[in-house]
């Protein structure tokens, strides 16, 4: 019971804290139209906020072959530079337009292993306003099992409000 207790108690923690992120992103963003500057800016807060996230970044559609991504900014070890549409983890959520939670990696059909120390990965579809696929986001874990409805809730908030909105 006890064990229930803190689960609920973290998840309410950690809701709160990707509230205050929301506020501060937007407040740090206010008037800045250059999307690079506004990517760089949220993988540079999310990355420093959770200390589960392991490697945190985007990769945008390639104005030159849409059916790929590029890596963007990030925080972490190396990352691969292009993944195809489809391919991984990354490219299952541009394919599909759904974020993607994997709590086991090497379990996930075609996982590219960048870094072989990651073990869990969140992935999230990136819309303009339009609602234009212009990239994903992607967060990578050293932990298994690392990314929960609430990740994925305040993840996706921070990016329709920075992005789309």
């Amino acid at each position: 019971m006890a064990e229930a207790f803190n689960d609920i108690t973290l998840s309410a923690d950690k809701a709160a804290r990707y509230r205050e992120l929301a506020l501060e992103v937007a407040s740090v963003l206010e008037g800045e139209p250059n999307l690079t500057a506004r990517m760089a800016t949220v993988v540079s807060m999310l990355a420093n906020s959770f200390d589960h996230f392991f490697w945190t970044g985007f990769y945008v559609v390639d104005a030159d072959r849409p059916d790929e991504l590029v890596v963007g900014p990030y925080q972490g070890t190396l990352g691969c530079l292009r993944i195809a549409f489809g391919r991984g983890v990354c490219g299952a959520a541009a394919a599909t337009g759904q974020t993607q939670r994997v709590e086991d990696v090497h379990a996930f059909p075609g996982h590219i292993a960048c870094d072989s120390r990651s073990q869990s990965e969140i992935v999230a579809p990136v819309r303009d306003r339009t609602g234009r696929l212009i990239a994903v986001f992607d967060v990578d874990s050293d932990q298994p099992a690392a990314f929960d409805a609430v990740d994925q809730a305040g993840i996706e908030a921070i990016l329709h409000q920075t992005f789309a909105a």
